[in-house]
This record gives structure tokens, sequence and C-alpha cells, in this order.
């Protein structure tokens, strides 16, 4: 799915899941955004976004953070502003990885998770996990600049079996098929 016309200035991932129960340890997810250049698409990231840090100009942030899932709705949310990122970005690749802390924890192991991705009030993409039960990362959104500097919304639901570090190195590199 393509945003229309006028391209993607600003959006929003949001993430939810239910607490772990109380005798188990936290379920903890995270977004994490990787930013690609124009040379390198697919190369390595420029810079990765993630809980504690946020892009170097400013452009992608975490507004709000959960280590457990508690809150109400979606309880994590980062902002992409994509019409302030220099011109020598061509691509932003947005995940969820769950933190293997305290052992292998996988989708299908997290009750009620779910993203969100918006731009303003549109929905460009709702979630749940349900077809990547089996993975312990998922990349969800790809956002590409065009020719004319336009950013455009690409939905790019894929699992990965690996932790957040290395998931985030990974998360952009070519779909293998």
């Amino acid at each position: 799915m393509s945003s229309d016309s006028h391209g993607v200035g600003k959006a929003e991932v949001r993430l939810k899941w239910d607490p772990s129960p109380w005798d188990q340890p936290p379920h903890h997810l995270d977004i994490i955004a990787a930013t690609y250049s124009t040379d390198a698409p697919y190369g390595r990231p420029v810079y990765v976004v993630h809980f504690d840090s946020r892009s170097p100009d400013g452009t992608i942030n975490m507004s709000r953070h959960s280590q457990t899932g508690q809150g109400f709705g979606y309880v994590e949310a980062m902002t992409l502003e994509l019409d302030r990122l220099a011109p020598s970005f061509a691509r932003v690749v947005v995940g969820v990885a769950i933190h293997q802390n305290s052992g292998p924890k996988t989708f299908g192991r997290i009750s009620n998770a779910g993203v969100l991705v918006v731009e303003g009030y549109t929905e460009l993409l709702k979630d749940d996990f349900a077809q990547l039960s089996g993975y312990t990362a998922a990349t969800v959104a790809e956002f590409t600049r065009d020719a004319s500097g336009t950013w455009e919304f690409h939905e790019m639901v894929r699992g990965f079996d690996s932790n957040p570090v290395l998931f985030a190195a990974e998360m952009g590199s070519t779909p293998q098929t």
C-alpha cells in the first residue's frame, strides 16, 4: 500500500501488547527505525533509532516507551518527520523487536500485540503479528523517497528470528527469495 500522491510528510508508529502474567518476566518490545542513504539504500544503516536514542537531527524519535506493555492502548510510539530528513536519505525501515533477556520469546507468546502506522488521522497499516507468531522481530513499514523527493509508504511485514541488536543490522536487507 502506498500513500496518495502528496506523499508522507510525518508518520507515527504505535505499538501495543499486554503485560506478561504476574509470575513471569516482563515482555519488552521495541520499535526500531533504520535509515539508509541514497548511495546504499539496501546497505548498512546510516543510523538506527530505538528506545534510548533519537536521530542526530531530531527527525525520528520515541515519544512514548514501555518496558512492560502496561497502560491503555498503544503504549509505545515513534514519530518520523520524513519531510525534514536530509536529501541524502532514500529509505527508512521500521520494525519491532522483542527483547530476549529472559529467554526466547516470539510474537505468538505475547498476547494482544499490535502495530499501527498513521499519518495524521490516516491509518496506513494495522497488524496484529498473527502471521509472525514464530518470530522474535519483524519489519512493518518501509518509507522510500522517489526521484521528486516525495516519501512513499510501503507495507513491509516480514519476520526475523534475531535479537534486537542483530535485527537492527539486518532489517533493511533485501528479502531472500
